[in-house]
């Protein structure tokens, strides 16, 4: 199923732990399609535990849980995928580990060049951004939208695109290319995470993209 939709990702600060799968099990009734648990936590034991957690509640609404920078966290619990960046464990390690079936992104910032590497590596999609002042990276560096359209022009895997993105400007990055819109904050950092992210969902019917999820409902 080719990935489109909201794609959220946690946060240590959002979150706090007896607050976390209340939140993402919101996000996943609003209608995700991927979620991925970031985390930077030192804590082993609570991270499994947090994971298992997570891999269960994802598993209930059918929506894929890839697990940011921890391949063997991944693997212990199950999970769909990884998402790594370029000083994360090596595309190919990760995919020797996880197998031809995982679900593995990789960061590109404002790298053409990066993502046409990593799709022929094997990637399943490649991310890029920030393109909006972002509170999770905000020293990440920036990217234009035009970026999107060459990418949609040069790739065939999904394209992601993360960094300030809310209902706000979302159109206009699915407009430019971008099949996933990655958010923290417009996902999490509000009052009503089920209300937030339908809201953002709907970003993908107004644009005439169904989601993962809706095409999935539809069947």
């Amino acid at each position: 199923m080719p990935l489109t939709g909201i794609y959220a990702i946690t946060d240590d600060e959002l979150l706090p732990p007896l607050q976390l799968c209340a939140a993402v099990e919101s996000a996943l009734a609003g209608g995700i399609a991927l979620l991925q648990y970031r985390s930077k936590q030192d804590y082993s034991a609570t991270r499994l535990r947090t994971a298992r957690e997570l891999q269960t509640l994802c598993a209930h609404y059918g929506v894929p849980l890839l697990i940011n920078d921890d391949v063997e966290l991944c693997a212990s619990v199950g999970a769909a995928g990884v998402h790594i960046g370029r000083q994360d464990a090596p595309l190919a390690q990760a995919r020797k580990r996880l197998g031809a079936d995982a679900i593995i992104g990789v960061t590109c910032h404002a790298s053409l060049a990066d993502a046409i590497v990593a799709e022929q590596h094997g990637a399943d999609y490649v991310a890029f951004g920030r393109f909006f002042p972002s509170h999770t990276k905000p020293t990440a560096p920036p990217a234009d939208l035009a970026l999107l359209t060459h990418a949609r022009a040069a790739l065939r895997l999904p394209i992601v695109a993360i960094g300030g993105i809310n209902t706000e400007n979302g159109a206009a990055v699915i407009q430019a290319g971008a099949d996933m819109l990655a958010c923290v904050h417009s996902v999490f950092g509000g009052p009503n995470v089920s209300a937030q992210t339908r809201a953002l969902v709907a970003l993908f019917s107004h644009s005439g993209k169904a989601s993962t999820n809706e095409r999935t409902t539809s069947k």
